[in-house]
């Protein structure tokens, strides 16, 4: 395979890779929940089909699902088995990138849970 086709590899993971998924999260909870408040306080309901809200929880789908490719990716990094008792780089990225991709998960799931009250709810009681 090309050097190109191997860009995921390339990449550095820090710490800070492994929050993105979680802010990306917490960003969409908060965009949801302003959303809400401003809609009820202005128009004092929901908008009937939200599209600016789907289009926002779609990207942050979309980011959260390339993060989490993107560890998946690098967890799958040849090197030794279990258990990781030596501190050496590629251990250090598979911790980071598997770390990263469970955070991955439990985001995805927690902006799928933050989008369902407001597409669904039409009452702001």
């Amino acid at each position: 395979m090309s050097e190109r086709g191997k860009w995921h590899e390339r990449l550095k993971v820090t710490l800070w890779t492994l929050i993105i998924p979680p802010a990306i999260w917490a960003g969409h909870f908060l965009a949801s929940y302003l959303w809400a408040a401003i809609s009820c306080a202005k128009a004092g309901r929901f908008a009937s089909f939200p599209l600016l809200f789907v289009i926002g929880t779609m990207l942050a789908l979309l980011m959260i699902g390339l993060s989490g490719w993107i560890a998946w990716a690098q967890a799958r990094l040849p090197g030794n088995p279990p258990p990781h008792e030596d501190s050496t780089r590629i251990d250090r990225l598979r911790f980071l990138a598997k770390s990263t991709l469970l955070l991955a998960g439990l985001s995805f799931v927690g902006v799928l849970f933050a989008a369902l009250p407001v597409i669904f709810l039409r009452d702001c009681r």
